[in-house]
């Protein structure tokens, strides 16, 4: 029983020896740098050990003139097998140290370079430099960097817009880019239409298309929003004319006339500009700059804290919103809160929101400061003016919060 203990023992040894050794020797010549040379060493290694074993060995176990014949032939295997393997193992340590300054063998991941095209562009060759750029596409076809140089060339140097919107609408084409990436390259062409051509439609359908690729994303919510601020094209050729300077006739005898209410400047009427945020929200619901400044208007000049209080939560509960946004419109209804002296409750829950929903960042904690001194605060900052009536474009349904 003992017996066929150990031979089982002992050849399970032997099976794992020989698998290590294997392991080792695989691995050893797949980093060769000389795969042929390798197998050259270990045959001649072998044959030497063996040859040494069946002779050598012998002759040094008989003893007498016999063992130092054993002796020498043990020296000459020496000789031999320091041949063989010491400029292996030396180029070995020396490739280890040499990796420390020269990254040693390790393959670098092939990647375009545009270091001639940068420089091509700023001496003003252009054609140079869209040489080079399509070069490097023609290497990396997928390459985010290369294809936005290059319509970024076309269209600011080359003075070829069409051909930019086809390398955007060809990079949005092709699979597996970020969505980020594609956001970007589709805002580079709508500045470029508004910039270049002054063409607010053909602006407004490169972000539309952004709403149509990534729907229900951060980068479709903020496109919506800036079709909403896309100015008229009358405005984006006012820099581009030259418009007549027309003087008027100002007032005569002015030290002379008891009243000078006439040669005030026409204030603004808050009831014409709400009225004017109403109607464009009605137009672009997602327009988060025009709701702010409604909800502003509502709280401060109307003190419809109420309505205030709608339209940032309508702002604040929009899917995909970003954080930073989020939080500082809970911040800014805080400020409206103790402004038209809610209750502290009332505040404290809205800063208490900024704690719950962002629990690691410096915003939960600078909302925990204000916390602590809300109530000197509020006395600091209440509002007690009289409330102004609201016009009838109240009823209109961009005041409200949409189903």
């Amino acid at each position: 029983m003992n017996n066929t203990y150990e031979i089982v023992r002992g050849t399970i040894i032997l099976v794992l020896g020989i698998a290590a050794v294997g392991w080792i020797m695989w691995r050893w010549l797949k980093g060769s740098r000389d795969p042929g040379g390798l197998i050259f060493r270990w045959v001649v290694t072998a044959v030497v050990i063996i040859l040494f074993i069946l002779f050598g060995g012998r002759a040094m176990v008989a003893g007498g003139y016999t063992a130092m014949a054993g002796v020498l032939a043990a020296a000459v295997c020496g000789i031999v097998l320091a041949i063989l393997w010491v400029p292996s193992i030396v180029d070995v340590v020396g490739r280890k140290f040499g990796s420390l300054f020269d990254g040693g063998d390790e393959e670098v991941d092939p990647k375009p370079y545009y270091s001639i095209f940068h420089a091509q562009r700023s001496k003003g060759n252009y054609q140079g430099a869209l040489a080079e750029v399509r070069k490097q596409l023609e290497k990396f076809p997928m390459d985010f960097e290369g294809q936005m140089l290059l319509a970024a060339l076309q269209a600011e140097n080359l003075n070829d817009l069409p051909g930019a919107e086809i390398t955007v609408q060809r990079f949005c084409n092709q699979p597996g880019h970020a969505p980020l990436n594609i956001s970007y390259a589709l805002n580079r062409l709508a500045d470029w239409q508004l910039q270049l051509a002054r063409d607010r439609e053909a602006a407004r359908q490169a972000l539309e298309q952004i709403v149509t690729l990534l729907p229900d994303t951060e980068m479709a919510l903020q496109a919506a929003q800036r079709i909403g601020r896309l100015a008229g094209t009358e405005v984006l050729l006012e820099p581009h004319t030259r418009r007549r300077m027309t003087l008027e006739k100002g007032a005569e005898n002015i030290g002379l006339r008891r009243e000078q209410d006439s040669l005030k400047q026409r204030e603004v009427d808050p009831a014409e500009t709400a009225a004017e945020y109403v109607k464009h929200l009605e137009q672009h619901p997602l327009d988060g700059h025009i709701r702010e400044s409604l909800a502003v208007l509502y709280a401060n000049h109307y003190q419809r804290l109420d309505m205030a209080t709608d339209q940032l939560e309508q702002l604040i509960q929009q899917p995909n919103q970003p954080g930073k946004e989020v939080v500082r419109w809970l911040n800014l209804l805080a400020d409206l809160q103790v402004q038209q002296g809610a209750e502290v409750e009332l505040v404290r829950g809205t800063l208490e929101r900024i704690v719950e929903g962002y629990p690691d960042g410096a915003a939960a904690e600078n909302a925990r400061r204000r916390l602590d001194i809300l109530g000197l605060e509020m006395r600091a900052k209440q509002n007690k003016s009289q409330a102004v009536p609201l016009g009838s474009y109240e009823q209109n349904i961009g005041l409200k919060r949409r189903a």
